[in-house]
């Protein structure tokens, strides 16, 4: 099951690490916790006029809940609350719960479409992102 899940561009979505860390002063921040797996994930980000400027993320994770909080963070700058949403049902595309095809760099995931119990992993920082955003 590892090797079918953690494929390359999933690997390399986390290694990138893009986002990742504290932000000094974020204007809003937010923390999701999957009590089935132990992820963590705490999202800080700095709004301007409605939109997100600046984005952290501090992840104690998988390496899927790392990929994606990555992958995230290298959409989410520009992108208001509704913004978010749209690439939300693209991560939920890749691992099957929404109909449709993928956009990158969500088509990665798609690995994690057979593994249910792992789609939360995937949908974790958004959790955390949508909680900061309200």
């Amino acid at each position: 099951m590892t090797d079918q899940l953690y494929q390359d561009r999933i690997v390399a979505l986390a290694k990138a690490k893009t986002g990742a860390g504290k932000l000094a002063s974020p204007t809003r921040s937010a923390r999701r916790d999957n009590p089935l797996c132990g992820d963590r994930v705490v999202i800080d980000v700095k709004v301007d006029n409605g939109k997100i400027a600046e984005i952290a993320h501090q992840v104690r994770g998988c390496l899927l809940c790392q990929a994606s909080a990555s992958a995230l963070a290298s959409v989410a700058v520009g992108r208001n609350a509704a913004g978010i949403e749209k690439v939300r049902l693209d991560a939920e595309r890749a691992i099957g719960r929404e109909e449709g095809e993928a956009g990158e760099p969500f088509a990665a995931f798609a690995p994690v479409r057979s593994h249910k119990s792992r789609h939360e992993c995937v949908l974790l920082p958004f959790e955390a992102l949508k909680e900061a955003l309200s």
